[in-house]
């Protein structure tokens, strides 16, 4: 049927709804353990909405009720499907992918962040993706080591 047929609603809705694909990383998906439960968790959630949008009788509503939840399913599907889980790390002398490291900055501060996947890193919450510049410059250093440029360096002080 021609567009010239519907309300005009229809065809604004169409193109509201035409959302595109969230973005994927180029990097490999390392996960941990609790990343991959976390996205599977999300995938589940995106469908439940999508679901729930789906019985909504007015299609112009529906249409924009299920853009999200569709385009978030696909996005945690790709994600879940692509997943690299990567065991815990079993020593604490090198900073490695799961690791917790504690470090000091040039200005005094000190910080700590356990290194994650880029799905599950919050920095508020004291995670950090694996490619992440500070993670990058901390991964496969020592208690002692110092990595960065001069001026930016970071100590590191503890790897749990």
């Amino acid at each position: 049927m021609s567009v010239a047929f519907t309300k005009e609603e229809s065809a604004e809705t169409a193109s509201e709804t035409a959302l595109p694909d969230r973005p994927v990383s180029p990097h490999p998906n390392l996960v941990t353990e609790a990343g991959l439960k976390a996205l599977e968790a999300q995938l589940a959630q995106a469908r439940e909405a999508y679901e729930t949008a789906q019985k909504i009788d007015d299609v112009n509503e529906r249409r924009r009720q299920s853009a999200n939840p569709l385009r978030d399913a696909r996005y945690f599907a790709t994600r879940v499907r692509t997943a690299q889980v990567m065991a815990a790390p079993t020593s604490a002398d090198t900073v490695a992918f799961g690791s917790t490291v504690t470090f000091s900055r040039d200005d005094g501060r000190v910080q700590t962040y356990r290194i994650v996947g880029e799905d599950e890193a919050d920095p508020k919450a004291g995670s950090i993706s694996f490619v992440s510049p500070v993670a990058r410059l901390l991964l496969g250093k020592a208690v002692g080591d110092v990595a960065g440029p001069p001026g930016q360096e970071l100590e590191i002080t503890a790897i749990a």
